[in-house]
C-alpha cells in the first residue's frame, strides 16, 4: 500500500475495484464507511452486487475478466477530455506521450462491448476519480488473481498517475492484503526474485552482499515460484517444506496439487493443525500459533509491529523460525544458529535497506512504517512523496486480452470464486469454532433467480459443477449478487473443492493462478 490505513476516510473519491472489502478486510472497511458517511464518493467496480456496491454512488458491474477493459475506457476519457494532471505528468513520470495516445484507441463505448458496463457508467467514474483532490484506488485479490493480474495493477497505476493521484494523503494506489503478515513474508525475502527488503537476486551487488553475509555462495538465477515448484516435484524437486498453508485447498487444479506432492520422496507440514496438506506429509512439526508467539508482523500498511506471547503453545508445538532453523541446522547449514525471534528480526534488519533503522526494542509500540532507512528515521507512512525512487512513474502500455478460458458451449457459465465474512481462507482456525459454524455450517453455490429455473434447478437443492478439471457437488442458492451468467462459490470448505475446478491459467510474470475466472457447467443432481 502506498498510503496508510489512516488515510481511508480521507479521499473525496475512493475507487474499489476487486474487492470484497466488507467481508474479507471488515474492520478496514469501516474506514471507508466512514468516509462515506462523510461526503466521499464512492465508485465500485465488481462482477458482483456487493455490500460496497450497495453503498457506492457509481456501481460498475462488470463480466468477471474484464478489468483492464474497463480501465483503459476510463484512461481514454481522461486524456480525451484533458483532466490529467499534467504538471505531475511532466515533472514525474515518463512515456506519458506514447500512453496517451495509446488509449485514445479504446473509448468507454468499446469498453462497454467487452465489460458490459454501459459507458456512460465508465466515462463518469473516470471524470469523478480524475476531478477529486484526493483519489484513492483499494483493490485486492479480484484484480491479482488473473492471467492480467500484473496488466490489471499496471492499468491502476496509470490512473494514479494521469491523475496526481500518489505521493499525497487521501490518495495512491492501495492493494489490501489478504492475510496478516503476507507483506512482511515478501519483506523477509520469501519470494523467489528478491532477498529481504525487495533486493534482486539477480543483481551481482545483492549476490555479493548475501554471499558474504551468509559466508556460502548464493544461487545466482531465480527461484521457482509455488506453481513452477508443484510443476517440478518428482523430478528436480525431491522434498518439500510447506510451511503454514493449506496448499490442497487453497490452490487451483487441486488433482494436480495432490498428485505433485505426493510424487515427493519426502514432505515436510510446518502447521498447528493437521490440515488437509498435512495429512499428506511425512513429517508433521506442530507451531505455535499467533498467540502462543512472540515474533514481528509486518502488515497491510507496512506497519511493522511486535507479537507477544500470551500464553505457553501446548505439547511440543514450536514457533516457524525455530522449526526452519533446527532443520537447517540439521542439514549441516551454518548461519541458522538463532535462539530467539529477536535475533531473527535483527538479522533481517541488518540485511535489509527498508528495515536498517529498525530492530527488535525499537518496534515495541509498532509505531513504523518502512521502509526506515537509518536509525532516528520516523518511518514513511506515505510512499513516493516528492519523487519515485525510481525516479519517474512508468506509464505502461497495456492492452486487454481475454482470460485464459472462456465460456463455450460446452461451458457455457462463468465461475468465479472469493472469501465468506464467516470462514477464513481454508476454515483450518475457523473450522473449528463453534459459533463460526453455526453462522456457515457448508458452503453454496450463488446464482442469479432467473438462472436457477433457466437450468432446472432449485434454491436450497443440490447442483453438479464441472469445469475441464473435473465436477464438485454443492447447494444452491438463488440471490441478485451475482449477474445472470455468473454464478460464485468460496474455496473454504473441503467437502465442496471449488478449486478442484479452477486454474485454467496464470499472469505470465507471478504465476498467480487465475482462480477469478473459470468456465463451468451447472447441472441439477
Amino acid at each position: 500500500m502506498s498510503n496508510p490505513l489512516a488515510d481511508m476516510d480521507k479521499p473525496d473519491v475512493i475507487f474499489c475495484i476487486g474487492t470484497n472489502m466488507t467481508e474479507c478486510h471488515p474492520v478496514a472497511a469501516t474506514r471507508i464507511k466512514r468516509a462515506v458517511a462523510r461526503g466521499a464518493k464512492l465508485i465500485v467496480a465488481d462482477p458482483r452486487r456487493i455490500a460496497l456496491a450497495e453503498m457506492a454512488d457509481i456501481y460498475l458491474p462488470l463480466r468477471v475478466g474484464s478489468d483492464v477493459a474497463l480501465l483503459l475506457g476510463m484512461a481514454h476519457v481522461i486524456a480525451r477530455e484533458g483532466l490529467l494532471d499534467d504538471d505531475f505528468v511532466a515533472d514525474r513520470t515518463t512515456e506519458g506521450r506514447d500512453f496517451m495516445e495509446h488509449v485514445l484507441e479504446y473509448p468507454p463505448e468499446w469498453a462497454e462491448s467487452i465489460t458490459g458496463v454501459d459507458a456512460k457508467l465508465i466515462a463518469e467514474a473516470a471524470r469523478w476519480y480524475a476531478k477529486a483532490e484526493r483519489g484513492a484506488i483499494y483493490y485486492t485479490l479480484g484484480i491479482t488473481e488473473h492471467i492480467c493480474g500484473v496488466d490489471n495493477v499496471q492499468s491502476l497505476c496509470n490512473l494514479a498517475l494521469m491523475t496526481g493521484n500518489v505521493g499525497r494523503e487521501g490518495t495512491g494506489i492501495n492493494p489490501m492484503r489478504g492475510q496478516n503478515n503476507i507483506q512482511g513474508a515478501g519483506d523477509s525475502g520469501a519470494l523467489p526474485n528478491n532477498y529481504p527488503g525487495f533486493q534482486d537476486v539477480l543483481d551481482p551487488v545483492y549476490q555479493a552482499k548475501f554471499a558474504e553475509a551468509y559466508g556460502r555462495e548464493v544461487d545466482l538465477e531465480l527461484g521457482p515460484t509455488k506453481v513452477t515448484a508443484l510443476d517440478m516435484c518428482g523430478d528436480r524437486i525431491r522434498a518439500m517444506i510447506i510451511n503454514g498453508e493449506n496448499t490442497v485447498v487453497t490452490d487451483p487444479d487441486r488433482e494436480h496439487c495432490e498428485h505433485a506432492l505426493g510424487s515427493l520422496d519426502h514432505l515436510v507440514v510446518i502447521d498447528i493443525f493437521l490440515t488437509e496438506t498435512a495429512q499428506l506429509a511425512d513429517v508433521v512439526l506442530p507451531a505455535t500459533a499467533w498467540a502462543e508467539t512472540d515474533g514481528v508482523c509486518s502488515n497491510t500498511e507496512r506497519r511493522v509491529q511486535r507479537l507477544r506471547k500470551a500464553v505457553d503453545p501446548p505439547g511440543e508445538a514450536k514457533p516457524d523460525w525455530w522449526c526452519v532453523s533446527r532443520i537447517a541446522q540439521r542439514m549441516g547449514l551454518e548461519g541458522f544458529e538463532f535462539e530467539s525471534a529477536k535475533e531473527v528480526f535483527n538479522e533481517l534488519c541488518s540485511l535489509s535497506p527498508i528495515y536498517a533503522g529498525l530492530d527488535w526494542d525499537l518496534i515495541a509500540d509498532g509505531e513504523y512504517h518502512w521502509p526506515v532507512p537509518e536509525p532516528g528515521h520516523p518511518g514513511t507512512p506515505i510512499l513516493h512523496k516528492g519523487e519515485f525512487e525510481n525516479g519517474r512513474g512508468i506509464f505502461q502500455l497495456i492492452r486487454y486480452r481475454d482470460p485464459a478460458e472462456t465460456i463455450s458451449d460446452e461451458y457455457p457459465i462463468w465461475l468465479t470464486t472469493g472469501r465468506r465474512l464467516p470462514a477464513y481462507h481454508t476454515r483450518t482456525q475457523t473450522g473449528r469454532a463453534a459459533g463460526i459454524e453455526y453462522l456457515l455450517s457448508e458452503e453454496s453455490l450463488e446464482m442469479h433467480p432467473s438462472d436457477v429455473s433457466k437450468w432446472g434447478l432449485e434454491d436450497g437443492g443440490w447442483a453438479m459443477m464441472s469445469s475441464p478439471r473435473g465436477q464438485v457437488r454443492i447447494k444452491v442458492e438463488a440471490n441478485d449478487r451475482s449477474p445472470p451468467g455468473t454464478v460464485f462459490a468460496s474455496f473454504s470448505f473441503n467437502d465442496v473443492p471449488v478449486n478442484f475446478l479452477t486454474g485454467g491459467g496464470y499472469d505470465p510474470i507471478t504465476h498467480t493462478a487465475e482462480l477469478k475466472v473459470c468456465p463451468v457447467r451447472v447441472e441439477p443432481v
